[in-house]
């Protein structure tokens, strides 16, 4: 939940486009080439940074919230992918679903405890390229609770906004938590206690 950082972007770049865990629809593909990074250090654009978290809603359908308007560094060499750091923050008052009854309770201390635990952060301790992308080990901390986790990434496109006139690269994520371990157990296991976070993640050149 509340600190699903995004940070996991990074290690992405390493590699090419295919991680079967986060296929995206054929149709939807990004600009350029891991190749096409240029090294460098990354902030992250919190305006077009996601992150997803799903969980079983009682066994009969998937439930899914979102964090938004995170902040964070990427540091990143293509022709040395495996040193690539990265660190993010993600706001856990962001938090957004579909029913503002529902928001208002996952932002109380049954939940999130968005008031006494108003960050997750993400930071990345090591970067392996897999395949067709990376898998990042880094230390996730969500309602005050730091434990390792394992971030797979991959990388979603390389180019210069338009906008900004920045270099800019994005990237797609997924980690697996177990909600519990974090001490956020309301409703186990009628609302699951596997937590699958996805980030979709943007970075502007410094």
């Amino acid at each position: 939940m509340r600190r699903f950082i995004l940070p996991l972007a990074l290690a992405a770049l390493v590699a090419s486009p295919t991680l079967a865990q986060m296929a995206i629809p054929d149709p939807l593909h990004g600009a350029g080439a891991p190749a096409d990074v240029a090294a460098g250090t990354y902030a992250l654009e919190p305006t077009h940074t996601q992150v997803t978290f799903s969980v079983s809603h009682m066994g009969i359908s998937p439930f899914a919230g979102t964090f938004s308007g995170g902040s964070g560094k990427l540091t990143i060499d293509p022709a040395k992918p495996t040193a690539a750091t990265v660190s993010v923050t993600i706001p856990t008052t962001s938090i957004q679903t579909t029913s503002t009854k529902l928001t208002e309770e996952l932002n109380s201390a049954d939940w999130l405890d968005t008031a006494r635990f108003p960050t997750a952060t993400f930071k990345s301790t090591a970067v392996r390229a897999m395949g067709g992308g990376a898998e990042i080990d880094g230390m996730l901390t969500l309602h005050g609770v730091t434990k390792p986790v394992v971030l797979r990434a991959r990388f979603f496109g390389a180019a210069t906004n338009p906008m900004s006139k920045k270099a800019s690269v994005g990237f797609l994520g997924r980690i697996a938590i177990k909600r519990a371990d974090f001490g956020v157990t309301k409703y186990v296991p009628l609302v699951s206690d596997e937590t699958v976070l996805v980030i979709n993640a943007a970075f502007e050149k410094q």
